[in-house]
């Protein structure tokens, strides 16, 4: 879902832009969200109280971490306090769920005018996410102080796994695991946004387009960004090739943080290259159904849709000391050389990193 394909602001994409694709605001009365607290812009959220952010050498794990407070839970829920404190921990999910139906019936809720709906992203899809990312993948989290508790910046991750399950991931790490309780917004290919289902789903994610545009806006919102600059290049590579990047694009994403002088965060993700080991690809279905590629792997088609479910791997996704731009002129964005020396940066970074981890790793499933 985080992008099927993702061209990282060429040329080409440029072209057809993120705005008509976009769905209307939708508001209550008065322009403004019905019955409740606006929500509070990027830099006014707080850090919760005791929750702090993991240093390199003591990694997050999904299972070791106290969560942050759920939207809707209360104090003390599941503490096992006083007798009749599930009761009163009942009562309350009871009345903060009739309170979200409601809501959503009457249609008293806001979407952003790139179609992030932020109340259903964080009360429903990452609930749902959240199993897969914490039981199934087991995923473990690094570096997640070198991620700022305000302002916009762009975080660049590699790309693999033939079906990108690790856009997804990412997303809930940050959601999860940041202090400031940051929402992370990830560029995704036009592909996404063509399928149905998908397409709404990836909107209420608070996915976009990946063309500069969208990108540049939402930094200069003061958003976190996310982008996978190898594209189809990442996800569609051959098994034997995994853990090796592939070419960045015409360096697009260095070029709009260099704009918006936001920093750029090199982020590593080991694991999801063996969730669906490619081991071929039929082209020609592929240009029949119009898609990139056609993966073929151990199990899939030979089981059927069986054979569609991701192999349950470990996860670690780990993110880099950030590559700060504020410090090069407003004319820097329209050098090339500037441009390509820090997209070779990046890359060699997040490569570097790879190898670490996967010299790290004791096995691919524990």
């Amino acid at each position: 879902m985080a992008d099927a394909k993702v061209i990282p602001f060429d040329d080409d994409h440029r072209s057809r832009g993120g705005a008509a694709q976009r769905p209307a605001r939708r508001r209550g009365a008065g322009g403004r969200r019905q019955g409740g607290a606006q929500p509070a812009a990027v830099g006014d959220v707080q850090p919760l109280p005791g929750v702090a952010s993991a240093r390199e050498d003591e990694p997050v794990t999904a299972a070791a971490e106290q969560p942050r407070e759920r939207a809707g839970d209360g104090p003390g829920e599941g503490s096992g306090g006083g007798a009749g404190s599930g009761d009163g921990t009942l009562e309350r999910r009871v009345a903060s769920g009739l309170a979200f139906l409601r809501r959503r019936l009457t249609g008293d809720y806001e979407v952003d005018d790139f179609g992030y709906d932020e109340e259903l992203t964080d009360q429903v899809l990452m609930s749902l996410l959240r199993p897969v990312y914490e039981k199934y993948f087991r995923v473990e989290v690094k570096g997640m102080e070198n991620i700022p508790s305000e302002g916009g910046a762009l975080i660049v991750a590699n790309h693999s796994g033939t079906v990108p399950v690790d856009g997804l991931m990412m997303q809930v790490a940050v959601h999860d695991h940041h202090p400031a309780g940051r929402h992370l917004r990830l560029l995704a290919a036009d592909l996404v946004f063509m399928l149905p289902v998908v397409n709404e789903l990836a909107r209420k994610l608070g996915h976009t387009l990946a063309c500069a545009e969208d990108a540049e806006r939402l930094l200069g919102q003061g958003e976190l960004v996310g982008v996978m600059p190898e594209g189809f290049k990442g996800i569609g590579k051959p098994f034997g090739e995994r853990y090796k990047l592939q070419r960045f694009g015409r360096g697009g994403f260095v070029s709009t943080a260099l704009r918006q002088r936001a920093p750029i965060i090199p982020c590593s993700i080991v694991g999801a290259e063996e969730i669906y080991p490619m081991i071929g690809n039929a082209k020609t279905l592929a240009r029949l159904l119009g898609f990139p590629y056609f993966p073929l792997t151990p199990t899939f088609p030979w089981l059927g849709p069986l054979g569609a479910v991701p192999l349950p791997t470990k996860w670690t996704i780990q993110f880099g000391e950030p590559i700060p731009t504020d410090g090069y002129p407003p004319e820097a964005a329209e050098d090339p050389m500037l441009m390509f020396n820090l997209t070779d940066q990046v890359r060699e970074q997040i490569q570097h990193t790879l190898y670490k981890l996967l010299v790290q790793r004791r096995s691919v499933f524990f």
